[in-house]
């Protein structure tokens, strides 16, 4: 009975506590005073997550566990595939029309004597415009990049223009084997002639609607002991030699005998020409 009538006076006093202190708040006030202010950010919170959550899941989709971004690499080695694809049966298509005008301008010059005068003239000039094969002792030199390591490091001082091989190395080769009066020369095979242009992009040269990668072989017919001291006394080709004694860079110069260089079949854009003398 004590404990009863404790509680019951307590609960009697807490009343009257109450009725003479401030008016009570509903439960409805306590909860907008705790509840924090809405601004425009926290209603535009969840959209911006959706729509993430949406990118997310569609680019998911769309990969299928693929690089979404290796697309314009692949792209663009199929193109070139295409190209040089292109190229070869431009080539062959040329090749047969400059035999079927050879065959013609045949038949009218064994009729006609100016023809044939001029025919015999254009003649001399064939072997030195590249447009004949040639055959004789020479060198070959071989470019090349430096050789990557293993961790994919560079070389103390080294950038990474450094250890490719650029269009400077090359048409330096190729300018000096020129001044040493080399009798024709290729690069990759193919003929050099007046209008050649030696151009590279990164480390890929682009020669005559082609693209070869290193290492470059260029090759000449002519006096190796000349075209030896002309490569030593080129500016370009002694910067190639100091990057490939600090790089590794390759720059390799070897004697060969009977080189065969075939004549270029390619189309001819000189539209205006002196003979020289």
């Amino acid at each position: 009975m004590g404990t009863a009538r404790r509680g019951t006076r307590e609960v009697a006093v807490d009343a009257v506590r109450d009725e003479s202190g401030p008016a009570p708040e509903g439960r409805a006030a306590r909860r907008r005073r705790g509840r924090p202010r809405r601004t425009v950010w926290t209603a535009l919170v969840p959209v911006v997550a959706l729509c993430a959550g949406l990118l997310f899941a569609t680019s998911g989709q769309t990969a299928r566990g693929t690089d979404l971004r290796a697309g314009d690499t692949t792209e663009l080695s199929q193109l070139i595939r295409q190209l040089n694809a292109a190229a070869d049966r431009q080539d062959d298509e040329l090749v047969a029309l400059q035999g079927r005008s050879q065959q013609l301008t045949e038949a009218v010059a064994g009729r006609d004597t100016e023809v044939a005068a001029a025919v015999g003239e254009a003649d001399t000039g064939l072997t030195s415009a590249g447009l004949t094969a040639l055959r004789g002792d020479g060198l070959e030199i071989t470019l090349d990049d430096a050789p990557g390591t293993a961790d994919g490091t560079l070389p103390r001082g080294a950038e990474p223009d450094d250890l490719v091989i650029h269009q400077s190395d090359v048409q330096g080769v190729v300018n000096a084997l020129w001044a040493a009066g080399a009798d024709g020369v290729t690069i990759m095979g193919q003929r050099l002639i007046a209008t050649s242009a030696v151009r590279c992009v990164g480390n890929t040269l682009l020669l005559q609607g082609r693209t070869w990668s290193p290492p470059f072989v260029v090759t000449a017919v002519g006096d190796a002991e000349e075209m030896r001291s002309r490569l030593g006394e080129s500016y370009e080709v002694s910067l190639l030699q100091s990057a490939v004694d600090r790089f590794g860079l390759t720059y390799r110069v070897q004697e060969r005998r009977d080189v065969q260089l075939p004549a270029y079949d390619g189309a001819l854009d000189l539209q205006y020409a002196t003979a020289a003398g």
